[in-house]
């Protein structure tokens, strides 16, 4: 089996980092700043009048410096699918069964496509592809309540309570460009707690919508045409009054208000919106996702990154089941096994399993041990998450978990092979993205922090 392994990018020795360029220019927050902006802005507020010395190998001595960077841009991911799996799904009863054990409990395993290894029997749709499949079979975590749990798994970090870190969906729009005029980040079936932006700002919140098979709410004027342009037009006025008194340089001069209503504007104007009207699909698409609406929200996922969208997130609640943990682990898996077989077949069959990564899982796993209602108990140790597409391997299973039960007071990772933490993942998967993770921004009160404190998992990616 692979050890995880964190190798950073190679640097020649002889080049300087890019702290070490900034004592050399006199400029203290060299290093803070987005190398793309420094790459491409005219000027630098420090003084510099322009970044004319930025010669080609400065570019480079830059661009070495960043993990992604080994990543050919043309060959990078454009598009993350989150199938989030809210409430703690049971390892054991999705993808790394035990059968027959002291752990196993009434699941019964299913051979799959990749050979020697089989996952539960609940799931024989998805079976079909863990050849195309990375899976982490030893997750591990230091957060065993849900929304604590909940915000690790989809930041990367544990919660702060100086700040809020912004979910992965926000970062990768943060460090992408779109025209698209519809949203980026969409959250589909968004429960309590859906992915936000952060001190990134709200403005990469996630655009929250529920099943796919209703219209978009608000995207329709109650009143005519010109009676809409004139409350528009309206707004134009009022915002002179808005503005007293705020900031120069708040999206220079416009305010949040006006930004708001210029996107929700073109977004009711845009031909784009038929992407989230799944209706469009033959009804032999639809039927493949099956008729629920977490698997209609998965159709409409793959409508969103064909059309550009960045990050769709796609909840499937349930699965905290402290009392009869396998009828209810069963039903939700069978919605879920055909959501997975509707969206990794739709997904080659337009020729975006390459440009997309997929990661299906939840906040942590279930107990080894059945307490006394037939349920399993939070489980932070030694849980599973599935990852499909980009540059991650194919047919590649990494870490196990022990068949055995803990003793109680013993040490819960003696049990767990080649363990993964939430950070390392999220590493893992902004380096994928070619998000440079060592990077430092500041957030709005200046406090500088790194994309992320994991390191990345080498034996996760293919080979460059």
């Amino acid at each position: 089996m692979l050890k995880s392994q964190s190798t950073a990018a190679q640097i020649p020795s002889n080049l300087p980092d890019s702290h070490q360029l900034a004592d050399m220019l006199g400029c203290a927050s060299f290093g803070q700043m987005r190398r793309r902006q420094l790459l491409t802005s005219a000027s630098i507020a420090t003084g510099l009048a322009s970044v004319g010395f930025l010669t080609r190998f400065a570019e480079q001595i830059a661009r070495a410096n960043e993990p992604g960077a080994r990543i050919a841009g043309s060959n990078r991911p454009k598009s993350m699918i989150l199938l989030w799996l809210q409430g703690g799904p049971s390892q054991l009863e999705t993808f790394d069964p035990h059968p027959n054990s002291a752990v196993g409990g009434e699941t019964k395993s299913i051979e799959t496509s990749l050979a020697g290894v089989s996952i539960a029997a609940t799931l024989p749709k998805s079976a079909q592809w863990m050849h195309m499949a990375t899976l982490v079979r030893s997750m591990v975590s230091k957060e065993g309540d849900h929304e604590r749990a909940t915000y690790n798994m989809k930041t990367g970090w544990r919660p702060d309570p100086t700040l809020v870190h912004p979910s992965i969906g926000a970062v990768l729009c943060h460090q992408s460009e779109s025209n698209l005029e519809i949203p980026r980040h969409v959250s589909i079936l968004a429960g309590q707690w859906p992915s936000r932006g952060g001190y990134l700002g709200s403005q990469w919140d996630a655009f929250q919508l529920f099943d796919p098979k209703d219209p978009l709410p608000n995207l329709r004027s109650y009143v005519d045409r010109d009676s809409f342009d004139q409350r528009v037009n309206d707004l134009n006025v009022v915002e002179k009054v808005f503005r007293r008194g705020r900031l120069k340089d708040l999206d220079r001069t416009k305010t949040l208000h006006t930004n708001s209503t210029q996107r929700a504007t073109t977004m009711m104007d845009s031909s784009q919106i038929q992407a989230f009207e799944i209706e469009r699909e033959s009804s032999e698409v639809r039927q493949s996702f099956g008729d629920t609406p977490f698997g209609r929200s998965c159709l409409a996922a793959v409508r969103l990154v064909e059309q550009g969208v960045t990050c769709v997130e796609v909840e499937l609640s349930g699965w905290d089941t402290h009392v009869e943990n396998y009828t209810l682990q069963a039903g939700r898996c069978s919605i879920l096994d055909s959501a997975i077989d509707g969206l990794v077949r739709l997904l080659i069959d337009r020729q975006l399993l390459n440009s997309t990564i997929v990661m299906c899982g939840g906040e942590f796993g279930r107990t080894p041990k059945i307490n006394i209602a037939d349920g399993r108990d939070h489980w932070p140790t030694g849980f599973s998450t599935l990852v499909f597409g980009g540059p991650f391997r194919r047919g590649y299973v990494h870490g196990e978990t022990t068949s055995e039960l803990v003793a109680p007071g013993d040490d819960a990772l003696r049990g767990v092979k080649d363990p993964v933490r939430i950070e390392d993942l999220h590493a893992t998967l902004l380096d994928a993205f070619g998000v440079p993770i060592s990077e430092e921004i500041r957030t709005p009160i200046g406090r500088p922090m790194a994309r992320s404190k994991g390191n990345i998992v080498r034996s996760l990616l293919q080979e460059s």
